[in-house]
């Protein structure tokens, strides 16, 4: 590996020791270590590297095609691989800053603000000054291997930081930090192993994401652009209302590409539009319906204070998706109660607007459960079943309509209960089209609990692995026994 001078600024490193758990330690721990393994100083095999921001002052810096990586990109992407950022700078942001374009496979770790995120470079990228970067030495250093030992020293992180206000670990003990390394084919043997499990959590997700997405687009076309209605219109030769004749006219495009419904399904559209009061354009024979009159919400759940029962807090709500993480149990004090199968949508700044909304299905059918009192539940009545409260919840037009209701100071402004009495549905007056849809869509939804609860096993023993590993305490072969067993 070519090497090349490191710029990191900062003091001298330690003359301190500070050993983590397994495998990582803030100088030479003389921790006495398995045949073939050794205690080496990390700068001797890898490059270390920190980045920059290039001035913010400056917009001429920002936008191009050099990804830049920053907190919320490892945040939200904690032991993957980056091929996209949130931000981009470019050549002259770069030449007018301290960041360093650093090669594909460069390992990050943060270092600040939010310490202990780990991702790995997949392309040439730069970093902000809240990074560590190790450029490795691919004769000595498998840079896969190296993720999973910081990956497994997460614990060990705070330990080496320092600071009150912000707990950050410092150059002086980065330039310290020393690995317990075996031989390079080891390195990638272990690294295979745990990314074998890695591998099939993100295929499981990717799967999750497209079936989410599916049956967002299903709802989509149903019951937002009434596509089916619009078809039917068509064939029939029906006048388009203005409004729809965007849509239309993109549906006469996609012509025979246009995917078409079985025709006992096609036939519980209708083949003309009327004109609605609250809603505008719908499809012939449907009537407008209030959220809250469709739906129940906030319905009332009996749980008396003290009683033990699934928590749920807001962290705990994704972005993406629909499941629910990091379930607790712990005594009832108050907050929202739920059943299984209920939606909850988060009611507050930014948790809204970033996307926060669950779907409970980790609760038998006989039990409660609760949460933060930030949370608004969401429970279909008759034919309107979870997959398409779900879909409502994730729907950009409902959610903006929320938004707008939210009052309060800028920074913890609230959804109203209020704002579901305003925001209308169309709904058929004897069609079987939601039970229709919720068919349609159950399926994927029961494979999405499905996978999510493959990936928490997967999940489980590569986190009961990786230590075991990382320490010698497990060797190779019985380590692939166990994955293939998995």
């Amino acid at each position: 590996m070519p090497r090349r001078e490191t710029k990191t600024g900062g003091r001298a490193e330690t003359s301190g020791v500070i050993p983590g758990d397994y495998a990582l330690s803030v100088g030479y721990p003389k921790i006495l270590t398995l045949e073939g393994w050794a205690w080496t100083k990390l700068t001797d095999v890898a490059r270390l590297e920190t980045g920059h921001t290039p001035s913010r002052k400056h917009p001429e810096y920002w936008g191009g095609n050099v990804p830049w990586v920053g907190i919320k990109d490892a945040t939200a992407n904690h032991g993957g691989t980056l091929h996209q950022t949130n931000q981009y700078t470019n050549d002259l942001g770069i030449a007018n800053s301290s960041a360093r374009i650093l090669p594909a496979n460069t390992v990050c770790l943060s270092r600040t603000a939010s310490v202990g995120y780990v991702v790995v470079m997949g392309e040439p990228m730069a970093t902000s000054q809240d990074f560590v970067n190790w450029v490795c030495d691919a004769d000595k250093l498998d840079y896969q291997f190296l993720k999973y030992v910081l990956l497994g020293e997460n614990r060990s992180f705070l330990r080496f930081a320092s600071g009150t206000t912000h707990q950050t670990i410092y150059f002086p003990e980065v330039k310290a930090f020393h690995v317990c390394l075996p031989s390079l084919k080891e390195q990638k043997a272990i690294a295979h192993i745990l990314g074998t499990l890695d591998d099939k959590i993100e295929l499981n997700r990717q799967m999750n994401a497209t079936l989410e997405a599916m049956a967002q687009a299903l709802f989509k076309s149903w019951f937002v652009d009434f596509d089916p209605v619009i078809d039917n219109a068509l064939a029939a030769g029906h006048p388009i209302p203005e409004p729809l004749h965007t849509l239309a006219e993109a549906r006469r495009a996609l012509g025979d590409q246009r995917k078409s419904l079985p025709e006992a399904i096609q036939k519980q559209f209708p083949n003309r539009f009327v004109f609605n009061e609250e809603m505008g354009w719908v499809p012939e024979g449907w009537v407008s319906m209030s959220v809250d009159t469709a739906l129940e919400i906030n319905p009332r759940v009996t749980l008396k204070k003290g009683d033990i029962a699934p928590f749920v807090d807001m962290k705990a709500l994704p972005t993406a998706g629909f499941d629910i993480n990091n379930v607790i149990e712990k005594g009832y004090s108050g907050g929202a109660k739920f059943n299984s199968g209920d939606v909850l949508l988060a009611r507050i700044t930014p948790c809204l607007e970033n996307g926060k909304t669950g779907v409970v299905d980790f609760l038998e059918e006989t039990e409660v459960g609760f949460g933060s009192t930030e949370f608004i539940v969401m429970r279909g009545k008759g034919e309107l079943k979870t997959p398409f409260v779900a879909c409502l919840s994730r729907d950009p037009v409902f959610r903006n309509h929320c938004k707008q209701s939210m009052v309060g100071s800028s920074g913890r402004q609230r959804v109203q209960n209020t704002c579901f009495s305003d925001f209308y549905i169309a709904r058929p007056r004897e069609s079987h089209l939601f039970t229709i849809f919720n068919t349609q869509t159950s399926g994927s939804f029961r494979k999405i609990t499905a996978n999510k609860e493959e990936a928490n096993t997967l999940i489980n023993l590569r986190d009961t692995l990786l230590p075991k590993l990382l320490s010698g305490q497990l060797r190779i072969p019985d380590a692939e026994k166990l994955v293939a067993e998995a």
